[in-house]
């Protein structure tokens, strides 16, 4: 009889502990860092991130074709790719952070691109075989660092990506900024699209400081599934730093804002 009193008081306690504690800070602390495993599952699970993939793909090698007839003034043609979630699958890296309970370590990171075994995104193989099918070389403008440099050219020739050599790998060296590694590459060639996962792949007009990303979207809208080719990717980018306000935020601290950023009604 008191083991089952003491059952019912403990019952009783927890329930009130529940009811107490404001459901958002409940869901926030029984949320992982960074909150997107939805998004980690959805780029490794659903048919629905392979089917965006191959479609951006299958627009690609259209306009790439459309584009072989208007190019005629000498110089080679070329498509410029980002690597990460353009051409390259991480998101096993981003599902081993989540498992940490961590947002991201630039260690662990290194250690993941040093393996060089990320798989291909849905399509991007394919279609750059195509287009060196073509006479296109491909130009692989990246922000990794240059201590990844062996290890991203290992794992693209691992994969039989076409042009992955010295000539053709242009990692960051000190800016993020990709615009003067693209206008390096348009010196000598014809730049025919781009393809990447983030607007800042195409041009440095995104994400400038006092922009709005949606006004810059409507401006060069006739462009995207022509000249650029955009990837999906749920799991990070660019377009999360406006979500966020103050310096040396917890995890907590994110979680709360990007709550706080949702439209409701």
């Amino acid at each position: 009889m008191q083991l089952c009193r003491m059952k019912r008081c403990t019952f009783i306690w927890i329930l009130l502990l529940l009811v107490s504690f404001p459901i958002a800070s409940l869901a926030q602390a029984l949320t992982p860092a960074r909150d997107f495993t939805n998004a980690v599952l959805w780029q490794q699970t659903s048919g629905e991130y392979r089917a965006l993939a191959f479609q951006a793909y299958n627009f690609a090698r259209l306009s790439l074709k459309e584009a072989l007839w208007e190019q005629a003034n000498g110089k080679p043609n070329c498509v410029i790719v980002d690597v990460d979630e353009t051409v390259l699958d991480n998101s096993p890296f981003q599902g081993h952070e989540i498992k940490k309970g961590i947002s991201f370590l630039p260690e662990d990171w290194h250690k993941w691109t040093s393996l060089a075994t990320a798989d291909t995104v849905p399509g991007a193989l394919a279609f750059l075989k195509f287009a060196a099918s073509k006479k296109v070389e491909t130009f692989y403008v990246t922000n990794r660092e240059e201590v990844e440099y062996t290890a991203t050219l290992k794992n693209l020739q691992r994969l039989g990506f076409p042009n992955a050599d010295d000539a053709h790998l242009l990692v960051k060296t000190t800016t993020s900024d990709k615009e003067a590694r693209r206008q390096k590459v348009l010196e000598k060639y014809n730049v025919l699209l781009l393809c990447g996962d983030n607007l800042s792949d195409f041009s440095n007009v995104f994400y400038r400081e006092g922009k709005n990303t949606k006004e810059q979207v409507d401006a060069v809208q006739h462009l995207f599934g022509v000249k650029f080719i955009l990837l999906p990717n749920p799991m990070y980018g660019d377009w999360e730093k406006p979500l966020y306000s103050g310096e040396k935020l917890s995890e907590g601290d994110k979680a709360k804002q990007r709550l706080d950023r949702l439209k409701s009604y």
